[in-house]
């Protein structure tokens, strides 16, 4: 198990917000915190604590007015950190090369693969030899329906067909590295994480996972390596220190260790 740091990046500022919350139009979203320090002081951060495998993810969509500025802030969190983090939020084959020259070790793909509610798998394979697998990374998240988890796209604004479930993971693995996993109805609340989830992947043993969403407490790492069998990496937003929380960055890394 690893912990694995964010940055996420909204009308050109770092933040924490509610992931439910998050709208296009407009730019809206309810934030938890929005930080004085640009996203190249988080990357050094996560540099010299030698923590690899976070993820900067781009919350404006390519057209926002904001775009640009918040592509400025990846970049420099690239620039902080070469080879070190992974960058998602608009990547498509045409602008993954852009981002990966620029240090991304990894780009982190949802809505260009999953459109119109459904796998693109002529889009995945050219992703995938555009890029390379071992670059690749897939978003899946998703949120609760019944008593099944549903992948969204579009910053997780559109609901696909598509339950995620072992199969999926199996059917998708042979295109990326790794899998990225924000269960968006915790996500943001800092309230506790989707147990269900967490405990219906915890038998998958295939390539790696980072789960995302209501990590608030110490505990709730705890159960995470028990549910996830020490095999899912964690990611902690509005809950940490370094964005206003309570919990001990560097504590929750000694944990995952």
């Amino acid at each position: 198990m690893e912990f694995r740091p964010c940055i996420d990046i909204h009308n050109g500022k770092v933040k924490q917000i509610v992931g439910g919350s998050l709208k296009d139009t407009g730019n809206q979203a309810v934030d938890n915190f929005v930080s004085r320090w640009d996203a190249d002081y988080y990357a050094a951060l996560y540099r010299d604590a030698g923590i690899c495998g976070g993820h900067i993810i781009l919350l404006n969509p390519v057209g926002s007015e904001y775009y640009e500025g918040t592509k400025r802030q990846a970049l420099l969190a690239l620039g902080a950190y070469p080879g070190g983090m992974q960058v998602g939020g608009g990547i498509t084959p045409e602008n993954a090369a852009e981002f990966l020259d620029a240090g991304a070790s990894h780009v982190i793909v949802t809505s260009y693969v999953f459109k119109d509610g459904r796998i693109h798998f002529e889009r995945l394979k050219r992703l995938a030899e555009t890029v390379g697998r071992e670059h690749l990374v897939l978003d899946v998240s998703c949120r609760r329906r019944g008593d099944d988890y549903i992948v969204v796209t579009d910053r997780w604004q559109k609901e696909t067909e598509q339950k995620l479930d072992e199969d999926l993971l199996e059917l998708l693995s042979g295109y990326c590295d790794e899998f990225l996993i924000h269960a968006v109805d915790v996500e943001g609340k800092a309230n506790g994480i989707e147990r269900n989830l967490v405990s219906s992947l915890g038998s998958w043993q295939g390539i790696p996972i980072t789960y995302a969403g209501g990590v608030h407490s110490y505990e709730d790492i705890s159960l995470l390596k028990d549910l996830g069998k020490g095999r899912m990496n964690v990611t902690v937003g509005s809950a940490l220190d370094l964005f206003g929380g309570k919990l001990s960055w560097r504590k929750i890394q000694e944990m995952c260790k």
